[in-house]
């Protein structure tokens, strides 16, 4: 497949792409060409692209050079991972809990292996579980090189996303270990988006809903989706 494409959306940090349950979107070009990524030999080591639908690394860009994806992912434990465009590839971080509009909340990211800019728009049914996401674009705040930053601990940057917008932070306090923050800015919020607005941006799906799709384990992706909520009993007379 030569291009991808999503409507732009978002998801945490100015992102533009989908997530396993996909979020939103901005499209990728990617050439005929299968050579290897720099940063990517790690994702391309830990999957078997004969069983998985995941994509492979090819040469790719996007269109802005900045666009971010959450993907809601139903593995072993519900996690989302919040990736953004830097260089030919995604830099990625697993949040347990999933963004936060409320900055008095500091969730903690998990980075993992940098993923291909391809994946920004995929959203489906993994060997490990089901996933679906959205996208949006970001920019770095003070306009510093975003990879400097990274490198150094600390990058701060805004999203432009569906659902996530305004000002946020990520800040290295240990190997591996991030704390993502929402800045104080009039797209804060106390309510939690994860259960407010779970459907993917992409698709409208719930997990559940790309599992029964795409063949996966309805029962299981259910358990990652807000509970239905109970009518008042007041309300049923």
């Amino acid at each position: 497949m030569a291009t991808q494409s999503a409507p732009n959306g978002e998801c945490a940090a100015s992102f533009r792409k989908g997530a396993l349950c996909f979020l939103g979107g901005e499209r990728i070009s990617a050439t005929k060409k299968r050579t290897l990524r720099g940063g990517l030999a790690e994702y391309k080591r830990k999957r078997d692209f004969a069983r998985t639908p995941e994509p492979a690394p090819r040469r790719a860009s996007s269109a802005t050079r900045r666009s971010f994806v959450v993907q809601k992912h139903r593995a072993t434990a519900l996690h989302y991972d919040f990736r953004l465009e830097i260089g030919d590839a995604m830099p990625s971080w697993a949040v347990p809990k999933g963004p936060s509009l409320d900055p008095s909340q500091k969730r903690l990211a998990m980075q993992v292996e940098d993923h291909p800019l391809e994946y920004a728009g995929f959203e489906g049914v993994i060997p490990e579980g089901e996933y679906g996401g959205g996208t949006g674009t970001y920019e770095t705040i003070d306009d510093v090189d975003p990879a400097v930053a990274l490198r150094k601990g600390e990058l701060r940057f805004t999203l432009d996303g569906r659902k996530l917008k305004g000002r946020w932070t990520l800040v290295r306090t240990g190997p591996r270990k991030w704390l993502l923050i929402k800045g104080r800015d009039t797209y804060a919020r106390t309510t939690d988006i994860t259960l407010t607005r779970p459907r993917s941006v992409r698709t409208k799906r719930l997990l559940a809903d790309i599992a029964r799709d795409e063949g996966g384990n309805v029962d299981k992706a259910a358990t990652g989706d807000p509970a239905p909520r109970k009518v008042a009993a007041s309300a049923k007379r």
